[in-house]
């Protein structure tokens, strides 16, 4: 029997299920992955936007990553909110004792609605932590802003010249995601000195909550699968555009849901 692909979230928790290490184990079970978890911070939020947020200690983090690495191999780890500088290293410590590979790093920073989700100088902690030994980095508009500390990208080129910043840091390759432009959405990937614009279509939904955890989670599942990062990408942005048309049907609230993860799978 073939393997089945096996990953590792590290990220905060999500009650509502939408965002966070909920929303990447139901991401990795929709693409036929085994999920694993390692909980870096609690959250209360909902549909409505984060109330509250609350750092697991560092090594309690570790403690869960090592658990997990020394038993369990994953074929790829998907990075989450880390919250704090202190975790941030922790996890990055871990990992490298472990020679973790295909990690895509999403650098949690700014939530779109309700209170901080990093502490001062995770910006700086990530950057150095990361870049070096990430496979991919999927910053959105806002967070390519936050990390390279330059204005926020309005363009493709301007998203490009922030890649680039990302990658002259130590990047392997970075996507800025452009859900949040104005217009037609666009993805920038910077690799290798080389950028690839991804077109996408704009879902008349305001079902959005957590499709940056969704989109980097199914990205983190081909790459397990041994798929090229370009075909990766391109994989699970059409997912994602599914997942997103279908979001409406669950009806879950009045706020910004999720999009439907298993829009697939359920009839």
């Amino acid at each position: 029997m073939p393997k089945i692909p096996r990953l590792l979230s590290i990220a905060g928790s999500d009650p509502s299920g939408g965002a966070g290490v909920q929303a990447d184990l139901k991401t990795f079970s929709a693409f036929g992955c085994y999920g694993m978890a390692a909980i870096a911070a609690l959250t209360a939020q909902n549909s409505r936007g984060v109330t509250a947020a609350y750092p697991v200690a560092p090594d309690i983090v570790a403690a869960q990553i090592e658990a997990v690495l020394s038993d369990i191999q994953p074929d790829a780890i998907k990075i989450g909110m880390l919250a704090t500088p202190d975790i941030a290293r922790a996890v990055a410590e871990t990992l490298a004792r472990y020679e973790a590979r295909n990690i895509v790093l999403d650098p949690v920073l700014v939530p779109t609605q309700g209170v901080s989700l990093a502490s001062a100088g995770l910006e700086t902690a990530l950057v150095a932590s990361f870049l070096p030994f990430a496979r991919l980095v999927t910053p959105n508009l806002y967070e390519a802003s936050a990390l390279t500390q330059t204005p926020l990208a309005s363009n493709a080129d301007e998203m490009t010249a922030q890649a680039q910043r990302l990658c002259d840091a130590g990047a392997r390759a970075v996507l800025v995601t452009g859900g949040d432009l104005a217009g037609e959405p666009i993805d920038v990937l910077f690799e290798n000195g080389e950028r690839r614009v991804f077109r996408g279509r704009r879902i008349a939904t305001r079902n959005t909550h957590g499709t940056g955890c969704a989109l980097s989670s199914a990205i983190a599942c081909e790459l397990a699968k041994g798929a090229p990062l370009i075909d990766a990408i391109a994989t699970a942005k059409a997912w994602l555009e599914g997942a997103l048309e279908a979001a409406d049907r669950l009806q879950l609230s009045d706020g910004r849901g999720p999009p439907h993860h298993f829009f697939a799978l359920w009839r």
